[in-house]
């Protein structure tokens, strides 16, 4: 039988993504038999992010001030925003190290059947900064879902309001891939953006 205590543990374990009762249970009990340290490591470093990290006022990544070092710095090309679902999505762009201009986080995709509108998604703080007249090029990195293609749709008339070019991420045949492994979806997908090969 568990105590009060071991059950709050294990069900604040389950709000991570994939965590389920046996995960969390399996989680709890090794912090409480083995990591006793690590487990108070991970509870101040828990209280620290959810105290001090917060939403960059530009972009909506996760910083400490009130702007996100790529916002802030003079270095990067402002003209040029490029809108990612995530702060994970945006990281690997990062590591890739072939864009320079800002982002937008949207924390999501357009979902009216889980309640995430525009609104939840910053999209009006999005349609003020494309009003600015400094934004030159809006680069959609969205997930080839229903949902993502949903999301491109609604930046793409956000983006044509304002007059502003949208470019999107090709997206198809991954390198080095084999078209007989292929999924109907992605090869559509590359039938349909393919290019003129340059000479």
């Amino acid at each position: 039988m568990q105590t009060p205590a071991l059950a709050q543990l294990i069900e604040a374990l389950k709000i991570l993504p994939g965590v389920g009762q046996k995960t969390a249970q399996r989680m709890a009990f090794a912090l409480l038999e083995r990591q006793r340290e690590g487990g108070l490591a991970l509870a101040e470093a828990l209280q620290t992010a959810m105290q001090h990290i917060r939403h960059c006022e530009q972009c909506r990544n996760f910083t400490e001030a009130p702007l996100c070092p790529i916002c802030a710095s003079p270095r990067r090309d402002g003209s040029r925003i490029c809108i990612v679902e995530s702060p994970s999505d945006l990281e690997v762009i990062e590591q890739a190290g072939v864009f320079d201009g800002h982002y937008f986080v949207l924390m999501g995709h357009l979902s009216p059947i889980d309640g995430i509108g525009p609104e939840e998604l910053g999209l009006d703080r999005l349609a003020q900064r494309l009003q600015t007249g400094t934004v030159k090029e809006v680069i959609l990195a969205l997930s080839a879902t229903v949902e993502g293609e949903a999301t491109a749709w609604y930046l793409q008339q956000l983006a044509a309001e304002q007059g502003i070019p949208l470019t999107r991420l090709a997206q198809g045949v991954p390198f080095g891939a084999e078209l007989e492994y292929l999924d109907t979806n992605t090869l559509a997908q590359a039938f349909r953006q393919r290019r003129k090969v340059e000479e």
